[in-house]
């Protein structure tokens, strides 16, 4: 046997934990109770996340609340669009400093973007058209870490050096990433490749619509609806796997370029951020296979089909459905929905908007008759995500950096949190059921 096939093997039959194992030592696996709930890691300032109540032990289903700094997001978001404004950067300062700003104080930070959005001299040559990647998402993580390379003091963890280099990668984020997208379009998709200048005072949402269209045409309308997309995935808590991974980092002592660049790293993934392509990919597949979209029995009859494995990618799940926290309602997914009502009825996407609403509706009853099981759960901000970035125009591909683009400032505000009050190295830990064993010299095996 040759040693890759060796080492093929061995990481299948080496890397098996029997299940017993974690019964016996009480493990918490992925960090979560027996009833879903999280396993209490931290305690923070900046954000709550509400979905159920713990009484004496047992957890209870409750609407969700989602909580920035004390402010409820449906409050900082109707607010926003009631005054016909981006509400995006008031988030970010809001995060950051833990308070809203006065209009001076907004009016100020946005100029200080403004200011921090332009990739360093040579950036885009060296680090992202030479080194075209497949996964935007990829290219976003190597593109944090080279800009460690262009800063003069990169390892400083002092205050002033961690809020300007926050305030540097926020701005920067979306145009690393559109970048990457319109090289990746040019070397993998045979696509043009368009590198518009900024345009100073633009809102972030505004930007990102303004570089990625070869035309740099948008409406207002649909500049703050992608700046709403930005204001809900701004922020969610302290124990979501890439804000988690971002915190682990910093508590090590590491610069902070190295801590965000993992938390990308950890949203990429189909577990985390990376979900709203599986939620599309169920999407496309129900809407291939029912023919009538206006008939709940049909559309009910597939669901079924892939709730029993039968249809879909066999994993026997309705992406888009149930989360973590979240039990009778997510308050991402109510805003969301709202807003793309208002944009999809009259036009082209009505018909999918009321299949995504049929859905939403059907699959609690549906998950419940066929497995058994009774657990509530509710459509999460992944149902219409997808369905409002298609609406914008914006590729697939850039779903989940979008979602990274606005995380950026809840990953700063957490490892800022990290790096004055958490004081420890996080360092959880792993009991060994391995046996000793004899050692067999070289010449002997």
């Amino acid at each position: 046997m040759d040693v890759k096939t060796s080492l093929y093997e061995a990481y299948s039959s080496n890397n098996r934990i029997d299940p017993k194992y974690y019964d016996k030592f009480n493990v918490k696996r992925g960090l979560r109770n027996p009833d879903g709930s999280g396993v209490m890691a931290g305690v923070t300032n900046i954000c709550n996340v509400h979905g159920y109540v713990m009484n004496e032990g047992e957890k209870f289903p409750d609407e969700g609340k989602l909580v920035f700094r004390g402010y409820n997001i449906n409050d900082l978001v109707s607010n926003a669009v009631a005054e016909n404004r981006f509400g995006y950067e008031e988030i970010v300062y809001l995060l950051l400093a833990g308070k809203l700003p006065t209009s001076e104080e907004l009016n100020s930070f946005r100029e200080l973007l403004d200011e921090n959005r332009e990739l360093p001299d040579g950036f885009f040559e060296d680090m992202i058209l030479k080194a075209p990647s497949k996964n935007i998402m990829n290219k976003m993580s190597r593109a944090m870490l080279a800009l460690y390379s262009y800063d003069d003091d990169p390892d400083n963890t002092g205050v002033k050096h961690e809020v300007d280099t926050a305030v540097s990668v926020i701005a920067k984020m979306p145009i690393a990433m559109v970048s990457a997208y319109h090289v990746k379009q040019r070397y993998y998709n045979r696509q043009s490749m368009f590198m518009h200048p900024l345009v100073p005072g633009q809102s972030t949402a505004e930007t990102i619509l303004s570089l990625l269209r070869p035309d740099r045409q948008f409406t207002d309308e649909e500049a703050k609806l992608l700046d709403i997309m930005l204001m809900l995935h701004a922020e969610h808590g302290g124990g979501n796997n890439s804000t988690f991974t971002c915190r682990v980092l910093s508590s090590s002592g590491t610069d902070p370029y190295a801590a965000y660049s993992a938390a990308i790293g950890s949203l990429k993934g189909p577990r985390h951020g990376g979900a709203n392509h599986k939620v599309l990919e169920m999407q496309k597949t129900v809407m291939e296979n029912v023919k009538n979209w206006n008939d709940e029995g049909e559309v009910a009859d597939f669901l079924r089909k892939i709730l029993r494995k039968e249809a879909g990618d066999g994993s026997g799940l309705i992406y888009g459905m149930g989360h973590a926290v979240y039990t009778y309602s997510d308050p991402r997914a109510v805003i969301l929905k709202a807003n793309a009502q208002k944009m999809a009825i009259g036009s082209e996407f009505e018909a999918e908007y009321h299949l995504l609403e049929s859905i939403e509706r059907l699959t609690p009853e549906l998950f419940k008759e066929v497995t058994g099981n009774e657990k509530i759960m509710c459509a999460n901000v992944d149902m219409y995500s997808g369905f409002v970035y298609k609406m914008l125009g914006i590729p697939e591909d850039l779903f989940t950096p979008l979602f990274a683009v606005s995380r950026m400032a809840g990953w700063c505000a957490h490892r800022f949190e990290e790096c004055m009050a958490g004081k420890r190295i996080i360092r959880p830990a792993y009991k060994s059921v391995s046996k000793e064993k004899k050692y067999v010299p070289l010449s002997e095996r």
